[in-house]
């Protein structure tokens, strides 16, 4: 079992920033490739970010490359999502999740991702 709890969500204008943290408890953090996916009122959730186990490779949904980065610690046991030039369209729920993936491999389907957090809410006002 894998726990992730995240925070750092919160309301703030367009053209900020936000970072959010994952922080994870239980198996190997380091075993397990991470993401960020979220969820806007009314829409299916999508994939925002993920990065691989060891941190090395990353890989951005379209909408957010270039404005989010995606990062790890894993002595701390913690990935964040560095968030910038936000936009009304960014606000959602935002989700990290585990994936027992192999070294170097990173996934955006939610299928392969065993664990998942409760959700952060990010509110960006126009």
């Amino acid at each position: 079992q894998v726990q992730l709890v995240e925070s750092g969500g919160g309301l703030v204008q367009a053209g900020g920033s936000l970072r959010l943290s994952c922080a994870a408890s239980g198996r190997t953090f380091s075993r397990y490739a991470m993401s960020w996916f979220r969820r806007a009122p009314g829409k299916e959730r999508e994939f925002v970010a993920a990065i691989s186990r060891s941190g090395g490779s990353t890989n951005y949904a379209s909408t957010v490359k270039g404005r989010f980065t995606i990062s790890r610690d894993n002595a701390k046991n913690t990935m964040w999502l560095q968030m910038n030039s936000l936009k009304p369209e960014d606000t959602a729920a935002y989700y990290c999740a585990a994936a027992p993936l192999g070294v170097g491999t990173m996934s955006g389907r939610e299928r392969e991702y065993d664990y998942w957090g409760q959700g952060t809410q990010v509110t960006v006002s126009s």
